[in-house]
C-alpha cells in the first residue's frame, strides 16, 4: 500500500510539473490542444493540462532585423545597381504570425527584394541615387500593408547601399569633374565681366567729373574775361594794356624760372609790345609818380633784351 501511494505522489509530481510552463520575457508561445491552437502563454508562469495540450509556436514579439540580401536592380534607363538593405519588424499578434505564414524571416525577406526590385525599376540611376528616403518611405508603405495579415508591424526599412557598377561610376566621376570645370569656368567669366563693367563705370565716372571740370574752367574764363571787358568798358585801352602787359610778364617769368635758363633772347617783333607794356604802365600809374629817367634803372635800352633771373638768385640782364 504504501508503495502505491508513492507512486501515486510521483505521478501527481510529474503532471504537475508537466503543466508548469514558464515563458520568458519577450516571447510568446501558443498552446495547442490535439493540434489545434488554444491561447497564448504570456511571459511568467503559465499552467497548461499536462498530456492534452502543448506548445505550439516560440515567437519573439520583441523588435527584430532582418537582412536585405544584396541584388542587382536594372533602373528605368537600363543601369545596372547593387541593392541591399535591412527591415526592422515586431510581432504584433502572435496567433497570425505563427499560423498565416511558414516562415516569417524568409517571407519578409523574399517580400523586401521583390518590391525594391518594383520600386527601382521604375526610376531612373540619377533618381535611385539621389531618392534614398523616397525608396525606404514607399518600401515601408508596401511591406507593412503586406505584413498586416501576419499580425506583424513593420517600423521602419533602410536601404543600406546603391551601387552602380565599375565603369558606370568612373563615368560619373568624370561627368562630374567637368561639371565642375564648367562651374569654375563661368564663374572667372562672370567675374572678369564684373571687373569690365566696373571699370567702365569708373571710366564714366572719371569723364563725368573730367567734363564737369571742364565746365567749372570754362565758366571762369568767360567770367575772367567778361571781368576783362567790363574794366576795358570802364577804364578803356590802358586797362587792356594792363592785362596784356600782365600776361606776358608772367609767361616770361615761367621761362626764366627754368633750370638751364641763362638768357632770353626776344625778337625784334617782340620790341614793340614791350614798349606797349612799358606805356601801358605808365598810363596805369597815379598822376602824383613822376615817370622815372630811362638811363636810371627803368629798364634797357635795347628792347631785344629783357631782364631774366637766375635760379635761385638775382635778376640779371
Amino acid at each position: 500500500m504504501l508503495y502505491v501511494l508513492i507512486a501515486v505522489l510521483v505521478l501527481v509530481v510529474v503532471i504537475m510539473f508537466a503543466g508548469v510552463q514558464t515563458v520568458p520575457q519577450g516571447q510568446i508561445w501558443t498552446v495547442e490542444r490535439f493540434g489545434a491552437y488554444v491561447r497564448l502563454l504570456q511571459p511568467g508562469l503559465n499552467f497548461v493540462m499536462p498530456f492534452v495540450d502543448r506548445v505550439g509556436r516560440k515567437l519573439n514579439v520583441q523588435e527584430q532585423v532582418v537582412d536585405i540580401p544584396e541584388q542587382s536592380v536594372i533602373t528605368l534607363d537600363n543601369a545596372t545597381i547593387a541593392v541591399d538593405g535591412i527591415i526592422y519588424y515586431r510581432v504584433l499578434q502572435a496567433e497570425r504570425a505563427a499560423y498565416q505564414v511558414a516562415n516569417l524571416t524568409v517571407a519578409l525577406t523574399t517580400l523586401a527584394m521583390t518590391n525594391i526590385r518594383a520600386v527601382i525599376g521604375e526610376m531612373s540611376l540619377d533618381n535611385a541615387l539621389s531618392s534614398r528616403e523616397r525608396i525606404n518611405t514607399t518600401l515601408l508603405t508596401i511591406l507593412d500593408g503586406a505584413t498586416e495579415p501576419w499580425g506583424v508591424k513593420v517600423s521602419r526599412v533602410e536601404i543600406r547601399k546603391i551601387e552602380p557598377p565599375e565603369n558606370l561610376i568612373r563615368a560619373m566621376n568624370l561627368q562630374m569633374t567637368a561639371e565642375r570645370e564648367r562651374r569654375a569656368a563661368v564663374a572667372r567669366a562672370e567675374g572678369e565681366k564684373q571687373s569690365l563693367v566696373l571699370a567702365a563705370e569708373g571710366r564714366r565716372a572719371a569723364a563725368e567729373q573730367d567734363a564737369q571740370a571742364r565746365e567749372r574752367l570754362a565758366q571762369a574764363e568767360a567770367a575772367a574775361t567778361r571781368m576783362v571787358a567790363e574794366a576795358a568798358a570802364d577804364h578803356g585801352e590802358p586797362a587792356l594794356r594792363y592785362f596784356i602787359a600782365d600776361k606776358y610778364t608772367r609767361a616770361f617769368q615761367a621761362i626764366a624760372s627754368a633750370p638751364n635758363a641763362r638768357l632770353v633772347i626776344v625778337p625784334m617783333e617782340s620790341a614793340g609790345l614791350i614798349g606797349g607794356i612799358a606805356q601801358a604802365l605808365e598810363m596805369l600809374r597815379s598822376p602824383g609818380d613822376a615817370p622815372r629817367p630811362s638811363g636810371e634803372g627803368g629798364g634797357s635800352r635795347n628792347p631785344s633784351i629783357i631782364p631774366v633771373a637766375e635760379p635761385g638768385g638775382p635778376w640779371k640782364t
